[in-house]
């Protein structure tokens, strides 16, 4: 399958110099996408190419990933990427609402994002976005101790000493990988330093844990919220969920907060695992199209 063309544009938000990639014109329908933690805009790429409609596909780096700036600070703060959201979606989309995928991480910001400015989206699709684990009040303390002995160390990312490895590195945590998704995602996935080196494009400061709990029923009322329609996928071979604790205990919970959604479709991508963009683009992009 011949792969479509993207490019890059720089535009400011909230301070930092963000990078956002752009497949097909500027007058096609338009779908956002937004990738996951330690992932890229060009990870989108393969699901892009099986599209089969003429879509305008805009997809950003987050903030201290990719080609995006860092902002230098020594951690990150999750409300920052729904802020940085609500200001692509006003430069990119002022008046009308918008068809808004995510990923992972990202699909928990476009999730919360959605209950937060459910008039901003016209159909919303979450991709293995199942939040995080359940808190508990007195779990406070500690996590503010291992924060704060956290911001003791200075993170650091392992370099590479060639693309290949990065490459390998990339099927060896998704085997399912060909070799030429492999090499096209190390390319945009790392680079190569003054030092000879390739290095991941990931700000290590996105490694310290967050001081502040999750808080679930919170994250569900902004789910309940949601008045678009909502398509959730998750892959057969996943093990996302394994932050919930054991298998049948994580499957009530994830079916517990699917049923705050209002109006959601449910769908299984078989043979997948986690990054069942790269797994199964093909069905993937149909299950979008269909969708949308």
């Amino acid at each position: 399958m011949p792969m479509k063309s993207s490019r890059s544009e720089y535009i400011p938000v909230r301070g930092l110099q963000y990078h956002v990639r752009h497949w097909g014109e500027e007058g096609n329908p338009k779908i956002f996408m937004m990738h996951g933690w330690m992932d890229v805009s060009a990870s989108f790429q393969f699901v892009v190419d099986c599209l089969k409609k003429d879509w305008h596909v805009i997809a950003p780096d987050w903030r201290g990933f990719g080609l995006t700036a860092v902002p230098g600070a020594d951690c990150y703060w999750f409300p920052d990427y729904m802020g940085d959201l609500d200001a692509i979606l006003a430069h990119y989309s002022p008046e009308e609402a918008v068809n808004l995928l995510g990923h992972s991480m990202g699909g928990n910001v476009c999730t919360l994002y959605a209950g937060v400015r459910p008039a901003r989206i016209r159909k919303l699709i979450n991709l293995e976005g199942f939040g995080m684990p359940t808190t508990k009040p007195d779990q406070a303390p500690g996590r503010y101790a291992k924060w704060l002995d956290e911001l003791r160390e200075v993170p650091t990312m392992r370099a590479y000493a060639s693309q290949a490895e990065v490459a390998a590195r990339l099927q060896k945590t998704n085997p399912r990988l060909t070799d030429e998704r492999a090499a096209f995602l190390s390319a945009h996935w790392s680079a190569h330093n003054k030092q000879g080196e390739w290095e991941i494009l990931g700000d290590p400061a996105h490694k310290l844990i967050s001081p502040i709990l999750y808080r679930v029923e919170e994250a569900l009322a902004c789910w309940k919220s949601i008045t678009a329609s909502v398509l959730w996928v998750e892959a057969t071979d996943t093990e996302a969920w394994r932050w919930m604790g054991p298998k049948e205990s994580a499957r009530l919970e994830i079916d517990r907060r699917i049923g705050f959604f209002a109006n959601v479709r449910t769908a299984m991508i078989e043979n997948a695992g986690h990054m069942l963009h790269h797994d199964q683009p093909e069905e993937l992009a149909g299950l979008i199209e269909d969708f949308l």
